[in-house]
């Protein structure tokens, strides 16, 4: 019994530095921003999050702070930048929380409309998932990894390295990977220009089969047409619980690619604006995220399985770097024979 006991008690004194941590992270909102939210009494939030799960954000919020009624407006990446950008020419400045597509950030941070906050909510989050300077903070994330069709593919023949990728075994057809040049932009700034761009040659010899998205590839695996596919885990994941032959695995470093979330600089409604944001990374927003079979980014609210983000040495794909993205997908283009 004394055994059990001091086994309890040595359990209680690790565990306490954390439970102090999540603690300290779900303290409730501040009541001088819910009394001023109240007196703004509604927020715009403009998003490429899906409306199935973006629905599901505004209706819990509203439930949680009814004084605030959220106006949600929801597109792709390409017509919302060009929606924000047209709104700013105009004088108008719509929108108070923005989130989304990594490549919406410099384009609209380079016209002065994003807002520095670093969220309360944010004590719980790894630091490579937020900006240094308070601009953006990630509010779920997207893994790239290497899938496999189990019944092409033994155990032991699955590649466990970007250089086993090489293998001549691979070469014909064998490889799926999106056409972005994402993944090979993010390797930059950890290998080296030289050393990323030599690897994605050779890369390239293995004539692997281009796609435009994770969704196809996954779907090409498990329907058994390709052995091997590089795309986002949780999609691999989600196939993979729903009975498809697919297994997953990091090559490390894995490229992470970060989906962030904004204010406005020139907002109508700053503190409701606030109140969303802290809503959408603290633990009730992320349990949403995660009901949606997509990656969490708060370390007490980890993903199903937490693999999707944990585990492993990761290169964070930040916002910042699709600054500079264009002309390294040229290079992939011509690399690839993508047109």
């Amino acid at each position: 019994m004394l055994k059990t006991t001091r086994w309890v008690y040595l359990f209680a004194l690790l565990c306490t530095p954390l439970i102090g941590e999540i603690a300290r992270a779900q303290v409730g909102s501040d009541p001088r921003l819910i009394d001023a939210a109240k007196k703004e009494r509604e927020v715009i939030w403009y998003t490429t999050t899906n409306l199935e799960t973006s629905k599901v954000v505004v209706d819990q919020f509203q439930r949680k702070f009814p004084f605030v009624n959220v106006i949600l407006y929801r597109s792709t990446v390409g017509p919302l930048i060009n929606r924000i950008l047209i709104e700013a020419r105009a004088g108008k400045y719509d929108w108070d929380v923005l989130s989304g597509g990594g490549e919406m950030f410099a384009p609209i941070m380079d016209r002065g409309l994003v807002s520095r906050y670093r969220s309360p909510e944010s004590k719980l989050i790894d630091d490579d998932l937020m900006d240094k300077q308070n601009y953006w903070t990630a509010y779920t994330v997207g893994s790239f990894v290497l899938a496999y069709n189990k019944r092409l593919v033994r155990p032991l023949d699955v590649p466990k390295s970007y250089d086993a990728l090489l293998d001549p075994k691979w070469k014909g057809q064998k490889i799926a990977m999106e056409t972005s040049a994402g993944v090979m932009h993010a390797l930059i700034p950890v290998w080296g220009k030289e050393k990323t761009l030599g690897y994605f040659r050779q890369l390239a010899a293995q004539n692997p089969v281009l796609k435009d998205s994770s969704s196809i590839i996954v779907q090409l695996l498990g329907a058994g047409e390709m052995p091997l596919g590089i795309g986002l885990a949780h999609l691999f994941e989600l196939f993979s619980r729903k009975g498809a032959p697919i297994e997953w695995l990091p090559l490390e470093p894995a490229v992470v690619r970060v989906i962030p979330m904004m204010l406005a600089a020139k907002s109508r409604h700053p503190n409701a604006a606030k109140l969303l944001y802290d809503f959408l990374l603290g633990i009730e927003g992320q349990q949403i995220i995660k009901s949606f079979n997509r990656p969490t980014v708060r370390r007490d609210v980890l993903p199903d399985p937490p693999r999707l983000i944990q585990g492993y040495k990761r290169v964070t794909m930040y916002p910042e770097l699709y600054r500079n993205l264009d002309e390294t997908q040229k290079t992939f283009n011509e690399m690839f024979g993508v047109r």
